[in-house]
């Protein structure tokens, strides 16, 4: 998949994204590593105050600023969601890692233009990185500029998956098929595995059935990092509810690899 063909993003719109992901920073940092309450959503996931309290105060950020933006939220869901410009937010995206005290959790953030994600802000609270991807131009880190590895060859690249249970039992199997051939494979870093991905130590990012909200705020980044995303059968991904399958690679070559090995036989 190649950089979206979207106007830029507006420089207010950015300075938004980055004004809310500070603010939730230390509402954050208030409940990490300790015994907050978890409650079981609909889905079975998990969710905490935490998450509930980000998420409220980024929707009230957006309302004072644009009003008359959308808001497609994981905690709180829909709002004016047939609006030209449309926030995605998830709040804390690995909340079992947070809630377990691990760092491989983040805050996600995405803007869409008439569906097309043209804004993608991967932030940790606790340590302090940040992610932001604008549509065509290069992707940053804490202000650097973020570059995917050239690794090339499936046997030399680091897999990431967020939860291996995410698969049915097809997709599994292919998955497992290509973790076998590469370098090797972890697990359960959700955002944080495509940040990396975007640093280039992290070569091959590897998920299924997942929502809007894990998955767009990352496109941009991956992208402008030099990065490819698309499905397991090697099509854009485009704006909806939920991706059965995403494939991010560092680099058209290791894409093909990759492709190659999920639909062999």
């Amino acid at each position: 998949m190649t950089a979206p063909q979207t106007s830029p993003c507006p420089a207010e719109m950015t300075a938004l994204a980055n004004a809310m992901a500070d603010a939730v920073r230390p509402v954050i940092r208030r409940h990490f590593r300790t015994r907050i309450a978890v409650d079981a959503k609909a889905d079975a996931s998990p969710v905490t105050i935490a998450d509930r309290e980000a998420e409220q105060t980024m929707r009230a950020m957006i309302a004072a600023r644009f009003p008359g933006h959308g808001i497609r939220g994981e905690e709180f869901g829909l709002h004016q969601a047939d609006a030209d410009w449309v926030w995605v937010l998830d709040p804390i995206d690995g909340t079992k890692s947070f809630v377990s005290g691990s760092l491989a959790f983040g805050t996600q953030i995405a803007l869409l233009h008439r569906g097309q994600p043209v804004l993608g802000l991967i932030d940790q609270p606790i340590t302090g990185e940040r992610w932001l991807g604008r549509a065509g131009e290069p992707t940053l880190f804490n202000g650097a500029t973020a570059q995917t590895s050239d690794t090339g060859a499936l046997a030399e690249a680091v897999v990431y998956t967020s939860a291996p249970d995410h698969f049915d039992a097809a997709q599994r199997q292919r998955y497992d098929r290509l973790a076998g051939r590469a370098r090797f494979a972890r697990a359960s870093h959700d955002c944080y595995a495509a940040g990396l991905l975007a640093l280039g130590t992290v070569d091959l990012l590897v998920e299924g059935n997942v929502h809007d909200y894990d998955i767009l705020p990352q496109l941009p980044i991956i992208l402008g990092a030099g990065g490819i995303a698309t499905d397991w059968a090697g099509k854009p991904l485009t704006d909806a509810a939920r991706f059965d399958t995403v494939l991010m690679a560092a680099n058209a070559r290791l894409h093909a690899a990759a492709l190659e090995a999920l639909h062999a036989g």
